[in-house]
């Protein structure tokens, strides 16, 4: 999109579908201005143009951090949990939560290291870490700190030595590697760790730290704490395979709490569910009610239906969904590619796969794309080149093009093949 709000042909990967990708930025600035509260999306448009990538695009366009979870709507039905459970956690999984905590932490470059070693208490022939001696230097102040067994067995895992520039946990003893001091530290292009400047200010300071999670992680943790029995004390997990409601709520009362204390800030991200159409009546009336909540992801649908049957009812309807839904999403309609831009796609898609065509065989996909489909051409296309390439070649012809368009079928051509093999075969 140009400063005017207006799509470029060609952007970021992205071919053509104009009126769909200026409506999908104005539904983003929506979304940034907490406009779209109670709303869905809906992508309507034949199969092969560019649904999932308008979806994509939108999650990038809100932002660094900004979750993106893509199911289909057939992932829902599951032997195990119940397809509500299913599409909540999904929409738990979208909305991320930032989180700032303020921790006392060690920092500086270490200048001296001294590890004491003793016996093993069941094994006296092998010697493990008992206590650590680290003397941590900044620009301004020198200080040596003395540690328990379970920071000596940090530092030795982790290979701490003189010229890394630690952070230390005063409460839990965490340790992080920020990288080598630039003072004794070489510059490699890969394989090292990052060269970094020596800490300014006292060892011991207050720093923020954040952390990006989502409301399905935060579910786990407070699941976790609750416990699950003697399954649990054994192996770490719980016995439940859903979610209880009351952690959830346990985990939206803790989360507005934190907001409020302006120590996190919400997240909204995207929940893009392909193929809606596969969703039946139960669960799009839950999806329904869900939208009218208060922690809701952005929620985008694709469907490539036109007038069909509504899942697990009788009723026809726009696109197989509810009337009731339909009129809390805002509708975008994607179009068939034109020759040109089926031209660019093919473009696009040679360079990504280093895939060379003379114009004839590239005359001849984009012709290919038009008649049957971008798909069935972007894959006649990677199968040319395979071919190519088994012949020696770097550069793919007309005649590669014919050759695989002759071995492979199309949709057309495949219910032709149907039609006349129906009675010999099976039902």
């Amino acid at each position: 999109m140009d400063e005017n709000m207006k799509a470029l042909r060609v952007a970021d990967g992205m071919v053509g579908q104009i009126r769909a990708r200026e409506a999908a930025g104005l539904i983003v600035n929506m979304a940034k201005e907490g406009k779209l509260a109670g709303k869905a999306v809906l992508l309507a448009g034949p199969p092969g143009t560019g649904k999932t990538a308008i979806a994509v695009a939108m999650a990038r366009e809100l932002g660094r951090d900004v979750p993106f979870i893509a199911i289909t709507g057939s992932e829902i039905y599951s032997a195990e949990r119940k397809k509500t459970d299913v599409l909540m956690d999904a929409m738990r999984q979208a909305i991320g939560v930032r989180i700032r905590e303020m921790r006392d932490i060690y920092e500086g470059e270490v200048t001296d290291i001294h590890v004491r070693w003793t016996s093993n208490p069941y094994n006296p022939y092998q010697k493990v870490p008992e206590s650590v001696r680290i003397t941590l230097e900044t620009k301004d102040e020198k200080k040596t700190i003395e540690a328990g067994q379970s920071v000596a067995y940090t530092v030795v895992q982790n290979g701490i030595r003189e010229g890394d520039v630690i952070q230390i946990d005063a409460d839990t003893g965490r340790i992080s590697r920020v990288g080598v001091s630039e003072k004794v530290g070489k510059r490699y292009d890969v394989g090292e760790a990052e060269v970094v400047p020596r800490p300014s200010g006292p060892v011991l300071k207050k720093k923020e730290f954040v952390y990006t999670l989502t409301l399905a992680d935060l579910d786990e943790i407070f699941m976790k704490r609750r416990g699950g029995g003697f399954f649990s004390l054994l192996f770490g997990g719980t016995t439940e395979k859903e979610i209880d409601p009351e952690v959830r709520a346990a985990v939206d009362q803790q989360v507005k709490e934190w907001v409020e204390q302006r120590r996190a800030e919400i997240i909204p991200g995207v929940l893009f569910i392909d193929n809606v159409h596969m969703m039946d009546i139960e669960a799009l009336s839950f999806l329904t009610r869900a939208m009218e909540g208060e922690l809701v992801p952005i929620i985008v649908m694709a469907t490539n239906r036109g007038i069909t049957t509504i899942r697990g009812t009788n009723e026809k309807a726009p696109f197989g969904l509810p009337l009731d839904l339909l009129d809390r999403t805002v509708i975008i309609t994607t179009e068939k590619y034109k020759p040109d831009e089926i031209e660019e796609i093919l473009r696009i898609r040679m360079k990504e796969e280093d895939i060379k065509a003379d114009d004839e065989a590239l005359a001849l996909l984009k012709e290919i794309g038009g008649a049957t489909s971008l798909r069935h051409a972007v894959q006649i296309l990677s199968i040319a080149g395979v071919r190519a390439r088994a012949e020696g070649r770097d550069k793919i012809s007309a005649k590669d093009v014919e050759e695989v368009k002759s071995l492979f079928r199309n949709i057309s051509d495949a219910v032709e093949y149907l039609k006349k093999y129906e009675s010999e075969l099976l039902k």
